[in-house]
C-alpha cells in the first residue's frame, strides 16, 4: 500500500517544496546536532536569509558553489540556500586530500566555496569567493531574498555529487528538480511520514544531497550522530531521540547488538535498521531483530543514481545478506553483456538502469556522459549482478574487481559472502592480483575478532571449498587490523593491491 506523503501541492522545484514544508509543518524539527535543533521553518528561513547574503557576494543562479563542511546543520542551511537561490550546490567531501579537491574545483569552477576554516580551498581556474563557516551566523541573519528569489524549471541543475573516484579523477553527477523529486516515489519503506532518522552518511555524498526533496516530502527528521562513532553514543540516542530508522555498517551493528545496556522495550519507535556500505551476516541480523526489536533491510544505489534496488522488511536473513532485493518503484534493471547484448536468465551482466532518478550527466564531461548514458536513456554502470529465481538482484561486484584464475571468472564480492560467515573473520575483501602460469589469483585481506586467532589460508581454502568452485578460494591471506577505506567508506582495493606487493601472505 502506497503512504501518501505529508507534504501537500505539486511543485516544480526545489525551493517550492520547500515553502510548502515550512507552511504546512514548519514546526516540526528537520534536524538535531548536539544539543542544536532547527524546525522545518526556522531552517527554511536561515537558509533564505543566506541565499540572500550569497546572492549579495555575487552569487548568481547557475553558479557552482562549493560546500566543504562536515555533516552538520551549517551545511544543510548551505545547501538549502544554494537551491533557494537556483545555483548549484556541489558538496566536497571534507576527508579528500588536496589533490582530489584542486581536481573538483577544476571541473566545477565554483563562483564561492563555503569551507570550514581559513586556507580550506585549493587555488581554482576561475576567481572563487571564499566564505568561512563562522562567518554563516551573520549572514544567515540579514534580510530575507523572499520574492527576490529567481523561480527556475524542473529541469534546472540543483547538485553535483562527485564519485569516489577510486578509479581516477573524480567525476561530477548532476541532477535536477525533477531528479529530486523522482526519490520520493523511490524512498520505498526507507521513508515514512515524520521519520527521525539517525544519520552518520557524509552529507557530500548522494544518500544526502540527492535525498533532499524526500526529507521535505516526508518531514523526515535527521538526527546527526556524533565524531567519532560510539556505541555509547548511538544507544542513548536511539532511546532519547526515538529513532524510527537507523543506519550502520556490519561492525556497527555488532557492536550496538553487544552492547550490555541496550533495552529493545526502550525502542518502540524504532521500526527499521539499514545495512549501510555492506551486507549484515545471516546470523547478525537475526541478533538484531531480536536485540533491537527492527528488522534489517539492504539497499543498492550508486552516485549516479541514488535508488535502485532494496529488500524487504519481511525478506529471510539469507536474502539479505546474499541480494540486494528487488528493483524500487519507478526503476528498471538490466543485465548485459559488454556488447550490449542482455544475458541469459540467471546469467551475470553488467547492470544497467533506466529511472527519474537517473543523474542528467557527468558535469562539464559529455564525453563520459555519453559512455555512461547509452541514447536508449539506460544508465551503463560499472557493477556486475544477476537474478536470483525470486528476482533478486545479486551484486557479483565491480567490472574492475572480477579477476580470472586460469581461465574462470572469479567474483570478489561471491567469495567475500561466503568468508564473512567463517566465525574467526569480522570483516574481509578480496582482490586478483597477477600471477605467473595462471593469470591471476585471489588474495583475501581478512580481519579477525578482538582476541580470536585468524584463520590461516588452507583453513579458509577448506571453508570456500565446502561451499564454493575450488578456483574460487582464495590463494593467499592477509591477516590486516582494519581494512583501509575511500573517502566515502568504500573499501579501497587499490590500497589493498599495493598493500599485497609490500606484506608476506600468511599461510
Amino acid at each position: 500500500m502506497t503512504i501518501e506523503a505529508p507534504l501537500r501541492g505539486e511543485f516544480e522545484t526545489v525551493a517550492d517544496a520547500m515553502d510548502a514544508a515550512a507552511a504546512q509543518f514548519g514546526g516540526h524539527e528537520a534536524y538535531v546536532e548536539g544539543g542544536r535543533r532547527v524546525t522545518f521553518a526556522e531552517w527554511i528561513d536561515a537558509a533564505d536569509r543566506l541565499a540572500a547574503s550569497l546572492a549579495e557576494r555575487g552569487v548568481n543562479p547557475g553558479d557552482v558553489v562549493a560546500i566543504m563542511l562536515p555533516p552538520s546543520i551549517d551545511y544543510a542551511v548551505c545547501y538549502a540556500a544554494v537551491a533557494r537561490l537556483g545555483a548549484v550546490a556541489s558538496g566536497i567531501n571534507t576527508r579528500l586530500g588536496p589533490r582530489e579537491v584542486a581536481a573538483i574545483f577544476a571541473t566545477a569552477q565554483p563562483a564561492l566555496a563555503i569551507v570550514d576554516g581559513p586556507g580550506v580551498a585549493p587555488p581554482s581556474p576561475r576567481a572563487t569567493r571564499i566564505l568561512e563557516r563562522a562567518q554563516l551566523a551573520d549572514a544567515c541573519t540579514g534580510p530575507r531574498l523572499g520574492e527576490r528569489r529567481v523561480r527556475g524549471g524542473p529541469g534546472d541543475p540543483v547538485v553535483i555529487i562527485w564519485t569516489s573516484g577510486t578509479t581516477g579523477v573524480a567525476k561530477g553527477a548532476w541532477f535536477d528538480h525533477d531528479n529530486l523529486r523522482a526519490a520520493v516515489r523511490s524512498a520505498g519503506v526507507m521513508t515514512a511520514p515524520f521519520d527521525r532518522r539517525l544519520s552518520a552518511t557524509p552529507f557530500a555524498h548522494a544518500g544526502y544531497m540527492a535525498k533532499l526533496w524526500e526529507q521535505l516530502a516526508w518531514g523526515t527528521t535527521l538526527v546527526l550522530t556524533p565524531t567519532p562513532w560510539t556505541v555509547a553514543d548511538t544507544v542513548r540516542l536511539l532511546v532519547d531521540e526515538r529513532i524510527t530508522v537507523v543506519g550502520a555498517v556490519p561492525t556497527q551493528w555488532a557492536k550496538m547488538v553487544d552492547e550490555p545496556g541496550l533495552d529493545p522495550t526502550r525502542l518502540p519507535w524504532l521500526r527499521l535498521g539499514l545495512s549501510a556500505t555492506a551486507p549484515a551476516p545471516p546470523e547478525l541480523v537475526e541478533r538484531i531483530g531480536t536485540r533491537l526489536g527492527c528488522p534489517v533491510v539492504v539497499r543498492y544505489a550508486m552516485t549516479e543514481c541514488p535508488s535502485i534496488t532494496g529488500t524487504s522488511p519481511a525478506d529471510p536473513p539469507d536474502v539479505q545478506y546474499r541480494t540486494v532485493g528487488r528493483v524500487q518503484e519507478g526503476t528498471a534493471v538490466d543485465l548485459r553483456d559488454e556488447r550490449g547484448v542482455p544475458v541469459p536468465a540467471g546469467g551475470v551482466g553488467r547492470v544497467h538502469v533506466r529511472s527519474a532518478c537517473v543523474m542528467r550527466g557527468y558535469w562539464r564531461d559529455p564525453d563520459a556522459t555519453a559512455v555512461a548514458i547509452g541514447e536508449d536513456g539506460w544508465l551503463r554502470s560499472g557493477d556486475l549482478g544477476r537474478f536470483d529465481g525470486a528476482g533478486n538482484l545479486v551484486l557479483c561486484g565491480r567490472v574492475d574487481d572480477m579477476y580470472i584464475r586460469g581461465g574462470y571468472n572469479v567474483y570478489p564480492l561471491e567469495v567475500e559472502h561466503v568468508i564473512a560467515e567463517h566465525p574467526a573473520v569480522q570483516d574481509v575483501s578480496v582482490v586478483g592480483v597477477v600471477a605467473p602460469v595462471i593469470g591471476e589469483i585471489g588474495v583475501a585481506f581478512v580481519v579477525a575478532p578482538a582476541g580470536v586467532r585468524a584463520p590461516t589460508a588452507d583453513e579458509l581454502r577448506a571453508w570456500c571449498g565446502e561451499r564454493l568452485a575450488d578456483y574460487k578460494a582464495p590463494d593467499e591471506v592477509v591477516v590486516v587490523d582494519a581494512l583501509p577505506l575511500t573517502p566515502m567508506l568504500k573499501v579501497d582495493k587499490a590500497e589493498l593491491r599495493a598493500r599485497r606487493r609490500e606484506i608476506t601472505p600468511r599461510s
